[in-house]
């Protein structure tokens, strides 16, 4: 049995192709489809440490995001599926970067406080069932329903002339009747096109806050999930001084907001955080620091669904409100 490729297969449902550097195991059946044209994702990359609530270390990447739903053929193991998908993706380029079953613990870390290896498969279902996979099936369930039984997963790299691509497979064996699955997942890593954002320079800034006594920035970019400013603000900064300096007597509350993805209370902290380190980028211009309030709205006062990247990416700013 081969893992067939978009040349000799048509999909059943949107796209009308596979992915060309993963494909399908034949007779698998496409289900479900979903792309995103910029997201970021954390893939299982190292056993799980199952015996706490502790979220696994997980590789952080950005790019492409495609989601694959198939139904296997009856009457092959998960295993043969497995393995076929590693030496296609082997005999592609790829670079194997972990594989496990939870059939002999490996998907697991030791607990040193058990003997046995730990084989439930709910701890690996929970793992892979992350926001960014949507209810699917005719019953619209979660991913982590279809792990009855036992499950499987690799995780491979390709480093290739257009960029790295990375393939995180998961297989389910479901419940008598119900059938095996394949979950693929894909990301293109790529940079986010930027310059979506209208550049907003002192002028901009002044006009906004004497009509609506606020005014949302986006040129000001902190690192991810820090609170440290990135080189590439300055310009946004420096137009923010410029404005200060031009108006002795204005005094603002800078404002720092998230998207929605993470606990609120971590956001919050975040975003009060950033608000702080914009006041002391602008001290360090000349700016009395005195003439600033800092706030951290966190994501409670979005601008935009927080249900797509284009929406998470408008509420991920900094704010100036007039005082």
């Amino acid at each position: 049995m081969t893992i067939i490729t978009t040349s000799t297969v048509a999909s059943a449902a949107e796209p009308a192709k596979d992915h060309p550097l993963v494909g399908r195991y034949e007779g698998a059946v496409l289900d479900a489809f979903q792309s995103s044209a910029y997201d970021e994702v954390g893939l299982i990359r190292e056993p799980i440490q199952y015996w706490d609530k502790s979220s696994p270390n997980l590789l952080k990447v950005s790019g492409k995001i495609l989601l694959y739903y198939y139904k296997l053929p009856e009457g092959r193991s998960l295993l043969e599926v497995q393995r076929n998908h590693e030496a296609s993706l082997k005999a592609k380029g790829f670079q194997l970067k972990f594989s496990c079953a939870t059939t002999d613990g490996s998907c697991y870390k030791k607990n040193p406080d058990r003997e046995s290896p730990y084989t439930d498969v709910s701890a690996l279902a929970n793992a892979i069932d992350t926001p960014e996979w949507p209810q699917i099936g005719r019953g619209r369930q979660f991913v982590s329903n279809y792990f009855d039984n036992s499950g499987r997963y690799l995780l491979a790299q390709y480093d290739g002339p257009a960029g790295t691509v990375y393939a995180s497979i998961a297989l389910a064996e479901g419940a008598p009747g119900k059938g095996n699955f394949a979950f693929v997942r894909v990301v293109e890593a790529k940079a986010m096109e930027s310059d979506k954002i209208v550049f907003v320079d002192a002028g901009a800034m002044q006009k906004g806050l004497a009509e609506n006594g606020r005014i949302n920035l986006y040129g000001i970019r902190f690192d991810l999930d820090k609170d440290s400013i990135r080189p590439d603000s300055q310009a946004t900064l420096d137009e923010i001084a410029k404005l200060m300096r031009a108006n002795p007597q204005l005094r603002v509350q800078v404002v720092g907001h998230t998207d929605a993805q993470g606990e609120e209370p971590h956001n919050a902290d975040l975003s009060r955080r950033r608000s702080v380190a914009v006041i002391a980028a602008l001290a360090k211009t000349g700016v009395d620091a005195r003439r600033f309030t800092s706030r951290g709205a966190g994501s409670k006062e979005p601008v935009a669904p927080n249900t797509t990247e284009d929406g998470r990416a408008k509420n991920r700013r900094v704010e100036l409100l007039r005082l």
